[in-house]
Parts: structure tokens; C-alpha cells; sequence
């Protein structure tokens, strides 16, 4: 289930938080501007999760040609005036050492950073380095997470506080996983936010339609493929399909920021499922069902309750499903269509908020 890494923002100060002035310093509040654009960016990245941490090199602080009071004026009127909008930086990181000092604090050396890095806590795949300079995004290479170089955003190089802000908020909530063991070899790859045009391929003809279902009614598009053991029978198939899927759709989701957590649902002809779905980060299986047949095809009806009973340990999700009907192929169709119709909500982003009283999922 997904580990709660911290997502944090490295952001430069002069030429990014604030306009950086033809002689370099700012070293008084006269020359003390804003970035345009930097204020409602930075309110809607903190509330979507990132932290805000400044890194900032200021050649010669504290000595004769740049004081201390010289930096720490207008620095901490810019402190003064984020937080007056709701604005607050987790930590800041600055190096006052000259470039010829060849200080290991120094961007784009990561000294200043390491204990982000040694720590384990950082998302890599989801933390940036935000600046102006070549040093910043050589910054983010040293530390192995990307970087965005800002500017105007017209020159077709660099982007806006306002590019920035769509890039990171909207990025795709996609993923992809390989699982490998002994019985079977699965590829799985989800878009939340792309619907229908799923491929399954699985080996066993009717799983692969549930899975489609399961997929077209959730709202997600699915790209599975797995060799399995068939030759045994479809245990070790159905069970690891169900795990990798899970996986994938719990990487997808990251921290769970924004989603409706909760889903129910359907009928189908003369059967009735009854699906709730709490993607609270906690497994949980509760499956009530009385199959008239063994089989349907070459697919067992006691795998039904294995598979989310898989599915809901990797997604890390409260499913409960009752289902009751005559047509077994309707029953176990109507719980994959159900586990999809609850699961659409559940998935469906709609807004920054984390749907929690205790602060994580």
C-alpha cells in the first residue's frame, strides 16, 4: 500500500520567489518584488500535498560586501509576506559561499539536502527542484528527481509559476507494474482519467471480460497482460492479477489527495450486487455469495472471492459485496460491474482535500 513519502518542492529564491535585481543582491526592501504569479501558485501546490522548502545560494552573506542585516531585512519581509497569505515553508537551505570555495553546500551540490535524501522519506518520482538557473535543474539530477526551470513561460524554454501549477496538480494519475514469481509474469499499466479502450489478456477468456468490465464501469482504462500457469489451473493467475492491479491502482493514486474515497453500487437481470468500497488504506473483504455452478468456462466460481479478497490487500481497501441472483454468470458479472460503478466514485478527483479526519490514507 502506498508508503506516504513526502512530495517536496526545492524552490530557488532570487529569480523564482522574488524578481532578482541586475546586481544580484537584494539587500534592501526597495529592491524586494515578487515573482509574478508565485502567490496563488504556491497556495495551490501547498494545498495539493507539496511541501515547500526554499534552497537558495547567496554569495557572501555575512561578510563586508553582503552583511547579514543586508540579507536578512527583506528576507524576512518575504517571509512575512507569504505567510500573511497562508504560505509557509517547511524548511529553507541557504549557502553563503562563493562559487570559487567550491563549497559541497553550494547548488548544484546537494550537501545542504542530504538528509532528504538519506532519510528515505522523499518522494522521488514526486518531488522537484524549482529555479531560474542551469544549477537548479543540475540540483535536481544530483539529488535523482526533476527539475523546472522558470521564467515567463513565453519563450518556449521555461514556465510560469502558472505552467508550473497545471504540470504538477494535473499530471496523469497513471502507473504501470511488472510483477514476476514463479507461476506468473503480469504487466499491468492504468490511466484513472483515461476511460474505456482496456486490454486484457490473461489466458482465461471469461476473467478477462469481468476485468474489462471491472475496468469500463470504474472509469479507468486497464492494459493487463499475463502468462500464468494454466496448465495447473487458475489460481495463481486470478490472485496475482488481482494483486498486481491493486498495486497499480494504489501507485496511481499516490496520497489518495482529492478522491471521493467512497463508492456503491447494481443490478444486473435477475441478480442483485451489492458493492461498497472505502479506499481507506486499510484491507478489508467481507463477500457474501451462494454460486448455482462450480464454473463458468474455465474460470472457478471460488476465485471470485479470492480475487478482491487479493484486490482489496494491494489497493489497501474496505470492499463488501453481497450479491444474490439464479444465473451465475450474471452474479459474478454483476459484481464486477458493481466493484467498477462503486469504484468510479471512489477514484474520481475532486478537489485537493484529503478525504480523512486523521490527516493520511
Amino acid at each position: 500500500m502506498n508508503n506516504h513519502k513526502r512530495r517536496i518542492l526545492f524552490i530557488d529564491r532570487d529569480g523564482t520567489l522574488i524578481i532578482e535585481p541586475a546586481d544580484k543582491q537584494i539587500d534592501s526592501l526597495e529592491k524586494l518584488e515578487l515573482f509574478d504569479g508565485v502567490i496563488p501558485a504556491l497556495l495551490q501546490l501547498q494545498e495539493a500535498g507539496y511541501e515547500l522548502v526554499i534552497v537558495s545560494n547567496q554569495d557572501g552573506m555575512g561578510t563586508t560586501s553582503y552583511p547579514q542585516q543586508d540579507f536578512d531585512i527583506p528576507h524576512q519581509k518575504m517571509h512575512d509576506i507569504f505567510s500573511s497569505q497562508g504560505i509557509t515553508f517547511a524548511a529553507e537551505h541557504i549557502d553563503p559561499h562563493f562559487e570559487h570555495e567550491n563549497s559541497p553546500n553550494r547548488k548544484p551540490g546537494i550537501g545542504m539536502l542530504l538528509e532528504y535524501l538519506k532519510s528515505g522519506e522523499l518522494d522521488l518520482n514526486d518531488s522537484w527542484v524549482i529555479g531560474d538557473r542551469q544549477t537548479d535543474l543540475q540540483l535536481a539530477e544530483n539529488m535523482g528527481i526533476d527539475g523546472l526551470l522558470i521564467g515567463d513561460g513565453k519563450d518556449g524554454s521555461s514556465l510560469s509559476w502558472a505552467d508550473i501549477c497545471h504540470l504538477l496538480i494535473n499530471k496523469p494519475r497513471q502507473a504501470e507494474t511488472s510483477r514476476n514469481t514463479n507461476e506468473t509474469e503480469i504487466e499491468v499499466k492504468v490511466d484513472l482519467d483515461a476511460g474505456g479502450g482496456s486490454t486484457v489478456c490473461t489466458g482465461i477468456g471469461f476473467f478477462d471480460h469481468m476485468l474489462d468490465q471491472l475496468a469500463s464501469h470504474g472509469g479507468f482504462q486497464l492494459d493487463m497482460h499475463c502468462r500464468g500457469d494454466l496448465e495447473i489451473d487458475e489460481h495463481h493467475t486470478v490472485e496475482d492479477c488481482a494483486l498486481a492491479l491493486g498495486q497499480t491502482l494504489d501507485q496511481a493514486l499516490s496520497d489518495r489527495r482529492g478522491i471521493g474515497r467512497y463508492g456503491f453500487s447494481l443490478p444486473m437481470d435477475e441478480s442483485l450486487a451489492e458493492v461498497a468500497i472505502d479506499l481507506s488504506g486499510r484491507p478489508a473483504i467481507v463477500f457474501e455469495a451462494e454460486f448455482p455452478r462450480d464454473r463458468v468456462g474455465e474460470f472457478s466460481t471460488e476465485m471470485v472471492k479470492h480475487f478482491f479478497a487479493s484486490l482489496s490487500q494491494s489497493l489497501g481497501a474496505s470492499i463488501h459485496i453481497k450479491v444474490s441472483g439464479e444465473n451465475t454468470h450474471h452474479m459474478i458479472e454483476a459484481i464486477f460491474k458493481g466493484a467498477g460503478r462503486a469504484l468510479r466514485p471512489a477514484l474520481a478527483k475532486q478537489g485537493f482535500e484529503l478525504p480523512s479526519t486523521k490527516g493520511i490514507l
